[in-house]
């Protein structure tokens, strides 16, 4: 680390800044927001320092600084571009101990000016030592995307708790948990969404269940996890997955995406596979109630969307038929995200005006659908769950007199790293798959803007494959907290 991280308080104190242009005038800025008594010099301001003259705890002196400015301050700010003239200001500032910065010259900075997230009395500093500021700039706009603008109000809010929650949770350990769960659980939520009321209540009502020795009912989060690239997450899902305490996850889910949750959830996969179910979906709902009603904040992590052929609508009526809380956050489905990544629109005008998401496969296996009008020359249909019943596919649509020269494609682990993609026609499909060797998860397109694909393929899921794994490895470094293990393996079962 080649500098010290260190938030200071010149409230009232005297700042120098020494420069006529854009750079000045941002360090202006930033000194007054911090309330600091600031001395701005130049011959000639140009326009963006001309024009925050007027504000208070601002001086604008129209001439150069000399030695005798400088007196008192606690910082000093050199932004003129000239090298003598700040040369000059560096000698000043060393010879009486003040902390000096001159702008884009490393070896005469005492401390480097950081890019800001601003959610005051929430700060966030972002810095690369001087060495690539643009980083920093492209990390800060990143992280004003995540955080909700009005998260320094939330801070606000919580703090007027703090000796409430002090004085009826003596236990450190029981209060850190509790404050975690009132800025990132229900409470939180409801306060962000303008609900101040419901969240004050559920603030108070929470510490009463908490001073009884309980910590209430918990919270189940259903979150679509998309087709398998970590990057199309959400960042509501993202935010859920490193508040879970438990997280109940099926086998869809894509590779590195289970490595983004909180390291120290507890985790337990409940996967299904065709005719071969890890836990009935009767007993994963049950669970859910149980551990929500344990007072644990729920994860139920499903590939692709919860309410696409997801079954999410059949667990949620059971939360809510038993007075669980819960959120549900929608993925990207697998009929889009697999069809994008393979090059093929799922609609275009001059080959489908609609598209229709069914599922080969009910509660009593093969789904007897009107193939014969779903599959037209002006409609895609996107088939899930089909790849094991292909051949019976085929003959079904057979039987209805459906097009055997309709054009199909069968994408396998779309999205993911080593993605692969079948295309031909009804009549030869299920040999080219069989040939091929392709196995689950696999999407079934069937329609003529398959014919798009040679044209319309941009590489996706394969060239990306391999920045894919690497992202997600980082993004898992950003954003777990510490103490939980490397491999992301704490409270598995």
């Amino acid at each position: 680390m080649d500098f010290l991280p260190v938030f200071l308080d010149i409230r009232g104190r005297r700042v120098v800044v020494d420069g006529p242009g854009t750079a000045a005038a941002r360090r202006i800025e930033r000194a007054l927001d911090a309330g600091a008594e600031v001395h701005a010099f130049d011959p000639e301001p140009e326009e963006e320092v001309e024009a925050l003259e007027g504000r208070t705890r601002l001086t604008l002196h129209r001439r150069l600084p000399e030695e005798a400015d400088i007196e008192g301050a606690v910082l000093v700010y050199g932004a003129s571009e000239d090298p003598a003239r700040d040369a000059r200001l560096w000698e000043w500032t060393r010879a009486r101990g003040i902390l000096c910065n001159i702008a884009d010259v490393n070896e005469m900075c005492d401390f480097i000016t950081p890019s800001i997230v601003d959610r005051s009395p929430v700060t966030v500093a972002i810095s690369t030592g001087g060495a690539a500021p643009v980083i920093a700039r492209i990390l800060r706009a990143r992280l004003e995307a995540t955080l909700p603008a009005a998260f320094g109000r939330l801070a606000e809010f919580a703090g007027g708790f703090r000796e409430l929650i002090a004085a009826k949770i003596r236990d450190g350990r029981a209060r850190r948990h509790f404050w975690e769960r009132l800025i990132d659980g229900p409470a939180g939520d409801a306060f962000l969404a303008g609900r101040v009321d419901e969240a004050r209540a559920r603030v108070l009502a929470d510490l009463e269940a908490e001073a009884a020795g309980g910590s209430g009912v918990g919270e189940v989060y259903l979150v679509g996890a998309g087709p398998g690239d970590p990057d199309l997450l959400t960042f509501r899902a993202l935010r859920l997955m490193q508040r879970a305490d438990v997280v109940l996850y099926d086998r869809l889910i894509g590779e590195g995406i289970l490595g983004l949750v909180r390291r120290d959830a507890e985790r337990i996969h409940v996967g299904k596979a065709a005719r071969r179910h890890t836990m009935p979906q009767e007993e994963i709902s049950r669970l859910m109630v149980r551990l929500a009603r344990e007072g644990k904040r729920v994860l139920r992590l499903k590939g692709g969307d919860p309410f696409i052929f997801g079954r999410g609508g059949e667990e949620i009526e059971v939360l809510a038929e038993e007075g669980i809380p819960f959120q549900v956050v929608p993925g990207i489905t697998a009929a889009s995200g697999c069809a994008t990544y393979a090059g093929i629109p799922l609609t275009h005008r001059d080959h489908a005006h609609s598209v229709s998401f069914v599922t080969a496969h009910g509660r009593d296996g093969l789904l007897d659908l009107d193939w014969e009008h779903l599959i037209r020359p002006d409609q895609t249909l996107a088939i899930y769950m089909g790849l094991s019943s292909l051949p019976a596919l085929v003959e079904a649509f057979a039987r209805r007199g459906v097009d055997r020269s309709m054009p199909v494609a069968v994408i396998e682990k779309g999205t993911r790293p080593g993605q692969r993609i079948v295309t031909g026609t009804l009549g030869d499909i299920a040999g080219k798959v069989e040939a091929e060797g392709l196995g689950s998860p696999a999407m079934i397109i069937v329609g003529t803007v398959v014919t798009l694909r040679d044209k319309l393929d941009w590489g996706g899921g394969v060239e990306g494959a391999h920045a894919m794994g690497l992202a997600a490895e980082r993004v898992k470094e950003i954003i777990a907290p510490a103490g939980g293990k490397a491999d992301g393996t704490t409270g598995t079962r």
